[in-house]
């Protein structure tokens, strides 16, 4: 039997091997034995444990008061102190009053998290370091819209001619070019709007993994440790939509091939059935990267070795892993909607055009001022989405080390907290 304290049952013999030979005193014949008595009589003094040894000297008895089974003091329940009295250094084993509360240094406490919590931290670290926080989602937000309302006011509504598509008169090489320069417009103000998210998401990656530390960083400081990665992460920002894309391709393709050669209705059905079997596939796959851009932040890898971390860290977690980051997206996205949705319509309002005929038109000629106060509600709902899906993820990743690598000790000893080693370097990271 394993004679560490606070492990052996009450009343339990001493471990083999451990026996001094000497004998206590003996209890009255009329008393009935059994474990309880036992441990009534033989209960160290309060505050007090120490390993099987020899017999000592009966304690004197505990003050009156409850003890860890609940009953009155000296009685079957036991005293005070001791290993599972209030007194004691164990506060019992995990039936009689659970473990003990986790090391919580920062925004989330150190062990397996709940979706909650995790939504939690993501808030509280917005809320704790909202001076950086919204200052990085800010900044971010306004240079990415000013960038976007400028192109869109100064050149895309000038070479983008979408009456085209309108018109059901219009020659194939009309609705071609209108078409193209549709395509055209949308693709520079989502690559625009892919490098300010790209940017947003590693300097805030940095804010959360020092906010489970308890410890604060400023923007100057999380842009200088998440400068060197950015190319790395913006390579990977770029390749997994890249997969995903590649992967509807090749299920569409045999479909795609059967209507050219000339089986045009089993060819459109297949390439149907192809698509959609494909883009489960590609959902799948990109849940299980979906934690390689922590990965690549805060470990310092390359964009190859965090998406295998990310697969591995998913590994047998894939609903998990998916339930929480479309809860996050959900959210985030409700958040922006009801923030943007009403600007979009005082914009609409304000230049003169209902919201239909903008729908309608699409990404063609708008004008200035609908460009300006629409950009203004794209700007708030950056503010406020930004964090959340970028701490959700973080916090996501972290959560996974925990309860893959326990991490959590790790954390504990970074953050100094009593009883783990001390503290490492200030400002390491959890991926460090």
């Amino acid at each position: 039997m394993n004679d560490t304290p606070g492990w052996a049952s009450p009343g339990s013999a001493p471990s083999d091997g451990h026996d001094s030979g000497e004998q206590g005193p003996e209890a009255p014949q009329d008393q009935p034995s059994g474990p309880s008595s036992k441990w009534s009589k033989e209960q160290p003094p309060p505050a007090q444990w120490s390993a099987p040894g020899p017999a000592q000297t009966p304690p004197p008895p505990a003050p009156p008061g409850q003890g860890w089974g609940g009953g009155p003091t000296g009685g079957p329940g036991g005293g005070q102190g001791g290993q599972g009295g209030p007194g004691g250094p164990y506060r019992g084993w995990g039936a009689w009053q659970g473990p003990p509360a986790a090391a919580k240094p920062g925004v989330i406490p150190l062990r397996p998290l709940a979706v909650g919590e995790i939504l939690d931290g993501a808030v509280s670290t917005m809320r704790t370091y909202w001076r950086t926080v919204l200052g990085i989602s800010l900044t971010v937000a306004v240079v990415t819209e000013l960038v976007v309302v400028l192109l869109q006011g100064l050149f895309l509504n000038d070479s983008a001619d979408t009456d085209a598509l309108d018109d059901p008169s219009a020659t194939v090489g009309e609705v071609t070019r209108a078409l193209g320069a549709t395509l055209v417009g949308s693709g520079v103000v989502l690559v625009i709007t892919l490098l300010g998210t790209i940017v947003a998401t590693a300097l805030l990656t940095m804010v959360t993994s020092r906010a489970v530390l308890g410890r604060s960083v400023t923007t100057a400081e999380a842009w200088r440790d998440s400068r060197p990665m950015l190319p790395k992460l913006l390579g990977l920002t770029l390749l997994l939509p890249l997969i995903a894309v590649g992967i509807v391709a090749v299920g569409t393709l045999p479909g795609v091939l059967i209507a050219a050669f000339g089986a045009g209705d089993a060819g459109v059905t297949l390439a149907i059935l192809g698509g959609l079997a494909a883009g489960l596939v590609a959902i799948w796959l990109m849940v299980r990267l979906s934690l390689s851009s922590p990965a690549l932040m805060l470990e310092k890898q390359g964009v190859k070795k965090s998406m295998s971390r990310s697969a591995k860290l998913v590994d047998r977690s894939w609903w998990r892993v998916f339930g929480i980051q479309l809860l996050a997206a959900v959210i985030a996205n409700v958040i922006s909607s009801i923030i943007v949705i009403p600007f979009t319509v005082i914009a609409s309002a304000l230049s003169g055009d209902s919201v239909s005929n903008l729908l309608d038109s699409g990404t063609g000629d708008v004008g200035w001022t609908f460009l300006i106060v629409s950009g203004i509600g794209q700007v708030i709902g950056s503010l406020l989405t930004f964090p959340i899906t970028a701490g959700v993820t973080v916090l996501l990743y972290i959560d996974q080390r925990i309860r893959r690598e326990a991490l959590d000790l790790e954390l504990a000893r970074a953050a100094g907290v009593p009883g783990h080693g001390g503290s490492d370097t200030p400002g390491s990271t959890p991926g460090s």
